[in-house]
């Protein structure tokens, strides 16, 4: 089982991402070009409407088309995001004063506390270490340790 990387960021001609789309909540229809998907592989695409947030999608079925060479269509499973919005929020490290934008998923539900819980799990995906209520960047993190 391989790991296919087609984030928007990664792209190249050789290895694209053309449509990914909603079939049902967690299910979808992947097309691309290149990287020689398999069945039970993984796709990394981009959340819609994200710059680089990851969608992680396992291939069921994958077919490939005759024309044009290397083109195929897969169906896949992931994460059901119907109810569920990007959002976009900064960090700030409170020893170096450095920011960085930062985009997470949140129910449209979910009130400020839930969100905040969600952001604080994303930025520790990005390197980000909590140091008390403030939070250190991942070059300041490995200077405390």
């Amino acid at each position: 089982m391989a790991e296919h990387d087609f984030r928007r960021n990664l792209l190249n001609s050789a290895h694209t991402l053309i449509e990914c789309r909603t079939l049902a909540g967690g299910l979808y229809q992947v097309t691309g070009q290149g990287g020689g998907v398999q069945s039970g592989d993984t796709l990394i695409c981009t959340v819609k409407g994200s710059r680089d947030l990851p969608l992680r999608l396992q291939v069921d079925k994958i077919r490939y088309l005759i024309n044009p060479p290397g083109q195929w269509t897969a169906t896949a499973k992931g994460p059901d995001l119907r109810g569920q919005s990007v959002l976009g929020w900064s960090i700030k490290c409170d020893q170096c004063q450095k920011e960085q934008a930062f985009e997470f998923l949140a129910m449209d539900k979910d009130d400020l506390p839930k969100r905040t819980a969600k952001a604080v799990a994303r930025i520790s995906e990005l390197g980000w270490t909590p140091h008390g209520d403030n939070h250190l960047c991942p070059t300041c993190a490995r200077q405390l340790h």
